[in-house]
């Protein structure tokens, strides 16, 4: 059995379907690993979500930012952006058999045997992977649960912007999903920064990619991760493994297969 962990899909299954018969993906015996935000800002995100989910035990995949808008919008507590691509989910007649299939997809994925880690932005430099796991759980079982309503309503801010063990509530939930989802940048305190979006050549001098801060606590674990299509797939941080290329941009979609590290890329379509 092989396992292939593959970076951003957002939609573009032209260009998936490409890589899985470049890597010739057999779903007899390969597993698919996804880092998340398998919608949006490309033409196809409802056959994305079809084919993933048609997998059955051969994925896994982790919640996404763009996942996550989906299902706030789906539940009515968020409005669709200009930019979005999301139309065809919403209409479609199995919309909420997807949209709950979504939800109660995790946000941390751990395998053990092979070593790797999987979340879709990173781990926040103060946690070890022993704390991750236990707060990865505690939204994941408010997101899957019958009435995850009031959890929707106030899932989105940018504060609190730094972990406590101490927050409750609300606050804590949202500062675990900003960190697990849409972190990029901290301060050298491990505080988070949600407003720089730039290249990190052009980053205000003091803030530090999440990999870099100093006396990271899961600097030992490896790592796979998406969200950050500017590194282009590329640090020099060991332990960690950028996955989104900028497949929705025109430039790549990469898988890499865990049993080696090799990866394999294939050139994506800009007509998105």
């Amino acid at each position: 059995m092989t396992t292939y962990a593959i970076g951003d899909v957002q939609g573009c299954f032209a260009d998936l379907q490409h890589l899985l018969a470049y890597i010739e993906f057999d779903p007899t015996r390969d597993t698919l690993w996804f880092t998340g935000d398998l919608v949006n800002r490309g033409p196809q995100s409802l056959e994305v979500l079809r084919f993933v989910k048609a997998l059955g035990d051969k994925h896994k995949v982790v919640l996404g930012n763009h996942d996550l808008h989906l299902i706030a919008v789906a539940y009515g507590f968020r409005s669709l952006h200009r930019s979005d691509t999301l139309a065809n989910v919403l209409a479609a007649p199995d919309r909420q058999e997807l949209i709950d299939w979504l939800r109660s997809r995790p946000l941390l994925h751990e395998d053990k045997e092979q070593g790797f880690v999987m979340t879709h932005a990173g781990l926040a430099p103060c946690w070890s992977l022993h704390q991750a796991r236990f707060l990865a759980k505690e939204v994941e079982e408010v997101l899957s649960s019958s009435t995850p309503e009031f959890f929707l309503q106030h899932l989105y801010g940018n504060q609190p912007d730094r972990w406590d063990d101490h927050l409750t509530g609300m606050d804590r939930l949202r500062c675990i999903i900003n960190f697990f989802t849409r972190m990029r940048f901290c301060y050298a305190d491990g505080r988070l920064d949600l407003s720089y979006k730039g290249e990190i050549a052009d980053k205000p001098q003091e803030l530090i990619p999440w990999f870099d801060v100093k006396d990271r606590a899961n600097a030992n674990v490896k790592i796979i991760f998406g969200h950050w299509a500017a590194l282009n797939g590329k640090t020099d941080v060991p332990n960690v493994y950028p996955l989104d290329t900028g497949c929705v941009w025109g430039n790549s979609l990469t898988a890499m297969r865990l049993e080696d590290e090799k990866r394999f890329m294939v050139k994506c379509s800009s007509n998105h």
